[in-house]
């Protein structure tokens, strides 16, 4: 009856008929969010930038279609429901859209399909794309539009709001109303960036992301790193953006990685993400700018063993050349945005095939996928043919 309702008074057919889809990226901070000054509104302690990547090898979809179901919301994520009562963060996503609607609408059912097109087994931090998808979509499919979404997005993953946005992204610390992301320069601002992730084989982190950040207020570090280093560092940073200046953005992003890491090694408890894999791969990438006498390579991490590397295009194929001596690793855990890269790698110089000490190649396998990427675009709505959901709000195929 509700919906016939309103139906007849002009709001048009049953709203479980109108569904939205849309495609998400993941980003990789190169300037780290790491301790909140609010755990339920996801106030971060210091302003974050990341690297928005592209949707080809990295993204999430997410369809919603909402209606009268029964007065039951349901979600499936890469085929599996899932229970939404034990999911606070889509709930707070949810609740946050919900909170902006009138009444008819905002006592509509909502049914939800996401798929990820990388890896599960990548260990890819996909909360960001997932939460950015369905905060983007239950935006569009409600015409919300008195808001920021990234502000929307973060309730549900901090470093999902810098995935609302393509290129370039700055999340910046505040009220609940002024943390938002912004764009600071587009994708196509700097075509020839590259961004590698060298996934290592899973390991179960023994203190999650969400504890480790807590503990982040007791290293002696964390004050000056949130008060003084996290603002130099952005300051300089966006001039080198501005300036395509790799150099400057390299060694900002290995020096903030690096105190990221001494404020969760001085923490208490310690707190230590990775492994000998980590370090090897640090050393390879100062050995790469070493041999050039230039920053021409810089890495990250987030809080696992993962790998990013930021490369410009001139440089990429010997870095690749270099990485597969290392770790030759199979041709089906090859990523890349462009394949053809694997076909034309160069000869490998003597200077750089001893970089390790011990057995050179490392064994195969060591790595599980190396992935590839450009600077890519935000969220973008797909046509109703890419659509995961049925207009009775079952995933297709069901």
């Amino acid at each position: 009856l509700k919906l016939q309702f309103l139906y007849f008074i002009g709001r048009g057919p049953p709203a479980k008929m109108k569904s939205v889809t849309v495609a998400a990226p993941i980003n990789i901070a190169f300037i780290k969010y790491w301790g909140k000054v609010d755990e339920v509104q996801i106030l971060p302690s210091n302003d974050s930038f990341s690297i928005t990547l592209g949707t080809d090898q990295f993204r999430t979809v997410t369809s919603v279609v909402a209606g009268d179901f029964g007065g039951v919301d349901r979600l499936w994520l890469n085929g599996t429901e899932q229970d939404l009562n034990k999911t606070d963060r889509l709930g707070n996503v949810l609740n946050a859209v919900r909170e902006r609607l009138g009444e008819g609408e905002r006592n509509l059912d909502v049914r939800i399909v996401s798929e990820n097109n990388f890896p599960t087994a990548a260990g890819m931090a996909s909360s960001a794309a997932g939460l950015a998808a369905l905060a983007f979509c239950l935006c569009k499919r409600f015409d919300v539009g008195d808001i920021d979404i990234s502000a929307i997005a973060r309730l549900g993953s901090g470093s999902a709001s810098r995935s609302i946005y393509g290129g370039f992204v700055k999340w910046v610390a505040g009220s609940p109303s002024t943390s938002i992301a912004i764009q600071h320069r587009p994708a196509s601002h700097w075509p020839e960036m590259n961004i590698l992730c060298l996934v290592s084989k899973p390991e179960k982190k023994d203190i999650s992301s969400t504890k480790g950040m807590g503990y982040a207020v007791t290293s002696p570090f964390m004050d000056e790193r949130v008060k003084v280093r996290v603002p130099e560092r952005m300051e300089v940073v966006s001039e080198a953006i501005d300036k395509k200046d790799f150099e400057t953005f390299a060694a900002v992003t290995m020096a903030d990685c690096e105190d990221f890491r001494n404020v969760c090694r001085t923490s208490t408890p310690k707190v230590d993400y990775w492994n000998d894999i980590t370090e090897d791969i640090i050393t390879l990438v100062k050995g790469f700018n070493d041999y050039h006498g230039r920053l021409y390579s810089a890495y990250t991490y987030d809080a696992g063993a993962n790998a990013f590397i930021f490369i410009e295009d001139a440089h990429l194929p010997l870095f690749l050349a270099m990485t597969l001596h290392y770790y030759p690793t199979p041709e089906a855990s090859l990523k890349f945005s462009n394949p053809s890269l694997l076909t034309s790698l160069p000869p490998l110089p003597d200077a750089l095939k001893h970089l390790l000490p011990g057995t050179e190649p490392r064994t195969s396998n060591i790595l599980t996928y190396i992935l590839h990427s450009k600077v890519g675009d935000g969220p973008v709505v797909l046509p109703e043919s890419e659509s995961l959901i049925t207009p009775e709000g079952l995933p297709k195929g069901q």
